[in-house]
């Protein structure tokens, strides 16, 4: 219990760097000066409480009075003592302002030629857009170089915090919030590739997304950062979770970028259900027939459909793209009760060949068409007349 006492004290319950200190490791430029300054204000609170709540126990005990005993009347005062206990702590005041003021303005202003991430926050995922088409929800940076995330919400606000780096920025449906860090403890490579595919490949006969927190590492063998969404924006908000990583070298980023610049060889089915999980489909559909934000994708490709609107639609290709693109065309009803239109729109943000890629994937969790009657070969055709 003394072991696990501080995690438990510290924000979200992140992991120490010490036994002896409530906050999560220091691992960005911000923290040291962060730390300083909270724990400054700290040790003055607990200087000025002690002896003031001694004293008021002290008075207390002191003049009491029997019951039914007249209060004593105030009948003089010491000028001196007032003023010292009134003005002295206002220099205190200003010295805490002047650090923190010098904190967040150090937080506002971002360096010239800084990396710049695109993060797209949404009920409940992040979208890390690292250019050229390449979306993940893992926001990978490069150790000592200044990182710039140019943030925005698709739907509610949301809030950025990464307890390690010590910052955190609300994001706004509608316009562009900016935060920035440096990051200066690297990620290390805990896991071979071979073993992460073996794990990755598990999961995947079992029907299981990768465990960050009972592998401490990401699908890439990466330890991490937490990066949680601080802000509460409905009922999956405890899952909008994803991990920082923090590579040695911009060429080891680059390379990790280009890994998942395109599907290359791998089989259209097998890289949608790598999408499923990177784009934040997961969090909204399931693949087990359980219900959730939206319909479930297990046995649905080929079935037919009730919208909002009245009528039916038949769940084929050209339903899922316009789908993805423009989810609230056509919104679907299921056992008599239609399903919330919250779902964003993906349009510039999946090639073709990635929705192309989903859509393999949610046929191969059951093709309702392939069970299909075939007409006969030799029947007669139908008159329409």
């Amino acid at each position: 219990m003394t072991q696990i006492a501080p995690a438990m004290m510290s924000l979200l319950g992140d992991y120490t760097s010490s036994k002896l200190s409530v906050f999560p490791k220091s691992a960005s430029s911000f923290s040291g000066e962060s730390d300083w300054v909270f724990h400054f204000i700290s040790i003055v609170c607990v200087i000025f409480f002690v002896p003031i709540a001694i004293a008021l126990f002290g008075f207390a005990w002191k003049y009491r009075k029997a019951k039914g005993q007249p209060a004593d009347s105030q009948v003089d005062h010491n000028t001196t003592l007032e003023l010292v206990w009134s003005i002295g702590p206002s220099f205190l005041l200003v010295v805490m302002f002047y650090f923190g003021a010098r904190g967040y303005l150090d937080m506002r202003s971002i360096p010239e030629g800084a990396y710049n991430v695109g993060v797209d926050a949404y009920k409940w995922g992040w979208g890390m857009d690292y250019g050229n088409g390449v979306i993940h929800p893992e926001l990978h940076v490069v150790a000592g170089e200044p990182t710039k995330l140019t943030m925005t919400s698709k739907d509610v606000i949301h809030s950025l915090y990464i307890p390690s780096f010590r910052v955190k920025k609300d994001i706004v449906p509608g316009r562009y919030n900016y935060i920035w860090f440096k990051a200066m403890e690297p990620s290390e490579k805990v896991m071979s590739d071979e073993e992460c595919k073996q794990l990755a490949d598990k999961d995947k006969e079992e029907n299981l997304s990768w465990d960050y927190d009972a592998r401490q590492c990401t699908p890439d063998g990466y330890n991490f950062y937490d990066l949680y969404c601080a802000e509460y924006c409905g009922t999956n908000h405890s899952e909008m979770q994803t991990v920082v990583v923090v590579h040695e070298t911009q060429e080891e980023l680059d390379a990790w970028i280009k890994k998942y610049s395109s599907r290359g060889d791998e089989p259209p089915a097998a890289y949608g259900a790598k999408l499923y999980e990177r784009r934040g489909c997961k969090s909204c559909h399931s693949i087990d027939g359980s219900r959730m934000v939206g319909p479930s994708y297990k046995g649905s490709y080929g079935t037919m459909r009730d919208i909002v609107g009245g009528g039916q639609v038949k769940v084929d290709e050209n339903y899922i793209r316009e789908s993805i693109l423009n989810p609230k065309a056509k919104v679907a009803i299921e056992q008599g009760v239609a399903y919330q239109p919250v779902m964003p729109s993906y349009k510039g943000q999946l090639s073709d060949d990635d929705i192309y890629s989903l859509i393999e994937f949610i046929k191969s969790l059951g093709d309702a068409s392939a069970a299909e009657p075939e007409p006969p070969a030799d029947a007669e055709p139908v008159s329409v007349e």
